[in-house]
């Protein structure tokens, strides 16, 4: 540990010595993710091109470091017209693996009302929707948008997205096909939905996707204060089985995932949290049908502050922050479920974010982690990394 930490006050004090950057960070109203930006933001253009991409540097304590090219990310946005548009985002993760993440038209119907369909982001909480590398402190995403919310969170779906000026309300609401519960693997049912993370293995991702029932997903934001950012979030619907074990006791469960999330800026301070809960119902049946172990309640917040060590003058941005989290995917369990203390787990994690350029962040900090269960040894970590956003 006191390794790490000689290494942490070095990087520390290189910074201190940097000059300085501006970013979405700073005014949260106004904040826009990558396909927002590109449908508010090629006027007179066909064709709109964007990326955002980020190296990490993970040193566990007592453990071999890893560093990894985490994601790269192209964005492809086309106008047919004053009405239409088209945007797409290819992500290639640890530089092996290709996914679609985002795939959908809007096309406006009336001000401020538009319609959008194909592969979209989920709009749970914050870093789903706004995880490019330069609006959010911290080397790795918060835990919480990776065990709770199921971050990157994507599927196919239809809807309606907009805002009432007036009442200074904006609001989503899409129809999606939801999560892969259960198959038939040779003969043997498969659960994709386990203790330790949830509901996140049963993303489908559009990758051939299983539809037996349709999911409802809803959030209405608020930014009437100056400064502030308040959004409700929630998603209700069942999981979905394959034909061959759909109609087995326990191959689906019923989702009601609820969520709220607050930012605000102020000058040179900025803060964020958010709090998520999910209720999963039939989890008993599931478990018995599968053998795995998935929580009946999910549960997991956050909240972190942040202060721009450079004054407001400069165009260069440094963040100090710390960030405190807790998230228990055992937050309740079924009879049959014994509760594993190991997944109640409580992250603290502090450091800089260095905004050097527009679009250019450099990332230093190390993690305290814990969870509640006997003689656990959970590793602290160091991590540092590189985010570029254009």
């Amino acid at each position: 540990m006191t390794k790490s930490i000689s290494i942490l006050a070095c990087f520390l004090c290189l910074f201190s010595f940097a000059q300085t950057a501006q970013d979405s960070i700073n005014d949260p109203q106004q904040q826009l993710n990558a396909a927002q930006r590109i449908l508010s933001g090629n006027y007179g253009k066909a064709v709109t091109v964007s990326a955002y991409g980020e190296i990490t540097y993970n040193q566990p304590e007592s453990l071999n470091g890893e560093m990894d090219i985490q994601r790269l990310v192209l964005l492809f946005g086309y106008k047919f017209d004053d009405k239409t548009q088209f945007v797409t985002e290819v992500e290639i993760e640890h530089t092996e693996e290709v996914f679609v993440e985002q795939a959908f038209v809007n096309h406006n119907i009336a001000d401020n009302i538009s319609l959008r369909g194909g592969l979209m982001l989920v709009p749970m909480g914050i870093v789903n929707e706004y995880h490019e590398p330069t609006t959010f402190n911290g080397v790795e995403r918060p835990a919480v948008d990776n065990a709770i919310v199921p971050t990157t969170w994507r599927e196919i779906g239809v809807g309606v997205t907009g805002r009432f000026p007036e009442a200074s309300i904006g609001y989503q609401a899409y129809i999606f096909n939801g999560f892969k519960s259960t198959m038939n693997d040779d003969g043997e049912i498969t659960g994709f939905l386990k203790g330790s993370n949830g509901l996140r293995g049963g993303r489908q991702k559009a990758i051939k996707s299983t539809v037996d029932s349709p999911t409802f997903s809803t959030k209405v934001e608020y930014y009437g204060l100056p400064g502030l950012r308040l959004g409700l979030s929630g998603y209700f619907g069942k999981t979905q089985a394959t034909d061959d074990v759909e109609d087995i006791d326990g191959a689906n469960i019923g989702v009601s995932m609820v969520g709220f999330d607050a930012r605000y800026a102020k000058r040179r301070f900025t803060a964020r949290g958010q709090f998520i809960y999910a209720s999963l119902k039939d989890t008993k049946a599931y478990n018995n049908l599968t053998g795995n172990d998935l929580g009946s309640g999910l549960m997991g917040y956050y909240a972190e502050v942040a202060y721009n060590l450079l004054p407001l003058s400069k165009s260069q941005r440094l963040f100090a922050f710390t960030r405190y989290e807790n998230y228990d995917t055992h937050a309740e369990t079924a009879s049959n479920t014994p509760r594993n203390d190991a997944y109640n787990r409580t992250d603290i994690t502090t450091g800089l974010s260095y905004h050097i350029a527009p679009g250019v962040v450099i990332k230093g900090d190390y993690q305290f982690r814990s969870n509640e269960a006997e003689n656990s040894d959970v590793n602290n970590r160091l991590n540092f990394g590189i985010g570029v956003w254009f």
